[in-house]
């Protein structure tokens, strides 16, 4: 079971797919998973005559694979509330409009299944962004009512989109995140539940937002293991000599040295990659490993390099025979 080594475009998107194919190539990556905000467009996907092709051209040209296209920025809007931040993820002409934006997306991320239905990617990544995140401190005071009413709009927004998905054959995959409905075990869990566990949710894997939580990410492998549909290499580093920071991140921006937990790059964090891929093997997992590389405090080409060095060393599989199998007499 080879599993393929990917490096996801967002954290490159100043580049262009050519100048990217062959930089990932150059680093020693095997595959690209490609961002609709940076390097696959949706819409000239469906209607620009030539286009699909050109990025397959562009990616057999430098032995590249997509197994996976990701837009996270636009299922953001579908059902974040609204504020400026939301503006730059979506087009100029919405800015400062919310019921746009979000009409906006959850248009774009059918045609997004379409799309990828189009290229022949079996999965989108993605967010779903959350119109409850504000209360998950319930000060003001939170009711039931509040977070029951936020779920259901979460599903009666998501649920046309999720239709397309099963009539194109194409998989959501819901990165686990802060602002998201999901964002630790408990909400994973209800997520599920909202939509009746149907087959075209499952999950993109990325321990580093787990961990930082003190939800065991292992663990998380270990009971979602039938949902992981793709997989984020990407570390975090808990800083435990600094004890005046604090796990909400005291507004320090990423790259701090002050902050008490840092995305830093593969291998450099406290992330259990070891047991992560030895629960992927045990659920079968043969998708990619794609590393997402974020780490302000390092070269990006130097870590990403790294990283798909790192990720290819520890990418083994299962064992064939009990180690010993061969210590039993006749």
């Amino acid at each position: 079971m080879k599993r393929l080594v990917t490096l996801a475009s967002g954290q490159f998107g100043d580049m262009s797919l050519d100048a990217l194919c062959a930089l990932a190539k150059e680093m020693g990556y095997e595959g690209v998973e490609l961002a609709t905000h940076a390097h696959f467009d949706v819409q000239m996907a469906l209607h620009e005559p030539g286009y699909i092709q050109e990025v397959r051209n562009t990616l057999n040209h430098y032995g590249l694979q997509c197994q996976a296209i990701s837009a996270h920025l636009t299922g953001q809007c579908v059902c974040d509330t609204w504020d400026e931040r939301l503006d730059g993820f979506a087009p100029s002409s919405l800015a400062g409009n919310p019921e746009g934006i979000r009409s906006w997306a959850i248009e774009e991320m059918k045609d997004t299944a379409r799309a990828a239905k189009a290229f022949g990617v079996p999965v989108v990544n993605g967010f779903t962004g959350s119109p409850i995140w504000a209360r998950w401190y319930s000060y003001p005071q939170t009711s039931r009512e509040m977070i029951e009413e936020g779920y259901q709009l979460v599903y009666d927004l998501w649920t046309p989109i999720f239709d397309v998905f099963d009539e194109c054959g194409v998989r959501f995959a819901l990165e686990v995140h802060p602002t998201e409905i999901a964002f630790d075990w408990y909400t994973t869990e209800r997520f599920f539940e909202l939509f009746g566990w149907r087959e075209t949710l499952g999950l993109n894997f990325d321990p580093s937002h787990l961990l930082w939580q003190g939800v065991d990410e292992v663990g998380f492998v270990r009971d979602f293991a039938k949902r992981i549909y793709h997989v984020h290499m990407k570390d975090v580093k808990i800083n435990r000599r600094n004890p005046r920071g604090g796990i909400l991140g005291s507004f320090l921006p990423f790259g701090d040295t002050r902050r008490s937990w840092d995305f830093v790059s593969v291998g450099h964090g406290d992330v259990d990659f070891d047991g992560i891929i030895r629960e992927l093997n045990n659920a079968g997992y043969s998708g990619p490993l794609s590393v997402e590389w974020e780490d302000s405090g390092m070269d990006r080409v130097f870590g990403a390099t790294e990283s798909c060095s790192y990720v290819k060393k520890i990418n083994f599989n299962a064992s064939s025979v009990a180690f010993d199998a061969a210590l039993k007499t006749e």
